[in-house]
């Protein structure tokens, strides 16, 4: 599992925000998003640590602090939601298909 980072300074870097939660045990990776247009940061990033342990410690200690001038919003990563709607049609039905 990860940790969701939320509300991250634009400037902020992987080695920033390693640092900052390798306070709380081992950061084995760190992943920042960026925009496909822009190339920028989009304001939020990953951290998966070694253990469940040190996920729960950085969380409880990280969510709601300040960090360069942001206050940080730090969870529990949800798994990703499927964006292609999944399901529902779209097509048209031939009329001799319907059960009546």
């Amino acid at each position: 599992m990860s940790v969701y980072v939320g509300n991250l300074s634009y400037d902020a870097t992987d080695e920033d925000i390693k640092e900052v939660f390798a306070e709380y045990g081992t950061v084995k990776r760190v992943q920042v998003p960026s925009d496909r247009e822009t190339g920028r940061p989009r304001g939020f990033a990953f951290v998966e640590m070694e253990t469940e342990e040190e996920e729960e410690a950085a969380i409880q200690a990280l969510d709601g602090a300040e960090w360069m001038g942001r206050n940080l919003k730090v969870n529990k990563a949800r798994p990703r939601e499927d964006r292609r709607g999944g399901g529902g049609g779209g097509g048209r039905r031939d009329r001799s298909s319907r059960d009546y």
